[in-house]
């Protein structure tokens, strides 16, 4: 792993590790079952906005840059309800 790919990678987990920690000590033993989703999609949405933005909107460079399909990356899209600059 290069040096800044280590760098985010160490900020993702102190950063994860106290904020869930504390979210489901607030929980207090109640479940909702929405964790995994929650973290996901709060993670996920702004990383393809962002991705999206850098790539000026060019969806096969975007997928590129993340490492995933196209198809995965349009269908993540429409999920989000992401706006791209190219209107789609």
């Amino acid at each position: 792993m290069k040096k800044d790919e280590q760098e985010i990678h160490n900020f993702l987990d102190q950063w994860l590790h106290k904020t869930v920690k504390q979210y489901v000590e607030k929980m207090d033993g109640k479940q909702n079952g929405h964790l995994h989703d929650l973290i996901v999609s709060g993670v996920e949405k702004p990383l393809l906005k962002i991705v999206l933005e850098v790539s000026e909107g060019n969806q096969t460079r975007a997928a590129t840059i993340l490492g995933i399909n196209r198809n995965t990356l349009r269908k993540k899209i429409q999920d989000y309800s992401i706006k791209c600059k190219n209107g789609t």
